[in-house]
């Protein structure tokens, strides 16, 4: 796997920069008469998709493709798909993801914080690390604010560690990202890798990535061309050991959920460790983190040991205030997988446990079947009905 490093400026884009300077040079610069204006148009038109709504890119030009992920921009997924990319030169890639594990963000949005957004260097491919979640990155890229085009012809988020099969993909940052643009009216693609602890990680992410690089040229090639699937998602989910998979199966949706198991943690181990510290952060900026660490850590351990807070609850007869003690308490949360006895092996999560690449349709299109449509309009009358006769019996009376 080739190491990410900052960069003041990466080469793609120096190199779509010197495309734009070249083709000002061809047309012989401004006459005063807007050829330099048209020459920058065309050069945007390139780059960018139509603005049809249609997200297609004018004949002659490669598909843009835009890869996020929940993991974060380091994780193993999402380099080797990006470096598998670039080989394939379908495409051009670009890549906007979390500088950090954002991987049960769901589809949360950093408002109103400001993200920064760093240049990384994954050979071949511009690339953004975003201080915020899946979406923030999604919705960044379209903005036009940070590349060169607002509309690309493909999203791909992944390839991400861990299941999100079921009721997970209300969790998922690696699937928010990919809804992000189907709300957007882009072709996505939630691509997952079900490892288990004992496995290789960088290993079978390979292998992940060469088992789904067909379905990848596919929708390269279809979303191209506005062939490709409307109004849903393609969620793919990868058993662990890819090289051995039995093939691509179309699923349902479970309605499998995790169980968020949360643990008490003491004080000295509370959630101000620097593991949540970006790796991007300068050494000097990482050691004064660290001190702002140690004096948090120091300060709640002084304050749960010796400091009472006070709240003012209440005034007693004599004018003395009751006292009552602040507590602070820590915890962590886990997922764990509740056993569903379903055997239907049309769903996600059993096709993959029986060894199938899964490939789960996910819509947006909320459907309300016409009973709970009119028993909702039911209780709506009858909640407000019971609410107007009990103000006019507090007139009444």
């Amino acid at each position: 796997m080739t190491p990410m490093k900052k960069n003041q400026l990466p080469t793609a884009l120096i190199a779509n920069l010197q495309g734009v300077l070249a083709g000002r040079k061809e047309s012989g610069g401004s006459n005063g008469d807007g050829e330099e204006k048209e020459t920058v148009s065309n050069e945007e038109t390139r780059v960018s998709s139509s603005d049809d709504g249609s997200g297609l890119l004018p004949p002659g030009s490669k598909p843009i493709v835009l890869v996020t992920n929940g993991d974060g921009i380091e994780s193993p997924g999402i380099v080797l798909l990006v470096e598998a990319l670039v080989r394939e030169d379908l495409c051009d890639v670009y890549v906007c993801a979390p500088e950090s594990d954002k991987s049960s963000s769901g589809h949360s949005v950093s408002f109103p914080e400001t993200v920064a957004a760093s240049s990384v260097e994954i050979n071949g491919a511009v690339a953004f690390a975003v201080s915020g979640t899946p979406a923030d990155c999604v919705s960044l890229a379209f903005s036009g604010t940070l590349f060169p085009w607002s509309k690309p012809a493909l999203v791909i988020s992944g390839i991400n560690k861990g299941t999100s099969c079921g009721r997970h993909i209300f969790y998922s940052g690696a699937v928010a990202g990919a809804r992000e643009a189907l709300m957007s009216g882009i072709p996505s693609l939630s691509i997952s890798l079900n490892l288990r602890k004992d496995e290789n990680q960088e290993s079978n992410f390979k292998d992940a990535v060469d088992v789904c690089l067909p379905l990848i040229r596919a929708a390269i090639r279809d979303a191209d061309k506005g062939a490709f699937l409307k109004g849903c998602l393609m969620n793919i989910e990868i058993p662990g050991s890819p090289s051995t998979s039995k093939g691509f199966k179309v699923t349902r949706e479970s309605l499998r959920r995790p169980v968020l198991s949360w643990q008490a943690v003491s004080a000295n181990r509370h959630p101000y460790s620097g593991q949540y510290m970006s790796m991007h952060q300068s050494l000097g900026v990482q050691l004064a983190q660290l001190s702002r660490d140690a004096s948090a850590a120091g300060a709640a351990r002084r304050a749960s040991t010796q400091k009472k807070n006070v709240e003012v609850e209440s005034v007693a007869a004599a004018g003395k205030p009751e006292q009552r003690e602040t507590i602070k308490k820590f915890f962590r949360v886990e997922f764990l997988q509740k056993e569903l006895e379903d055997v239907d092996d049309e769903l996600d999560f059993r096709a993959v446990e029986n060894g199938y690449i899964a490939v789960t349709p996910v819509h947006m299109n909320v459907h309300v079947e016409p009973e709970i449509q009119a028993f909702t309009s039911d209780w709506l009358a009858s909640a407000l009905s019971k609410h107007g006769e009990a103000s006019s019996g507090q007139r009444d009376y």
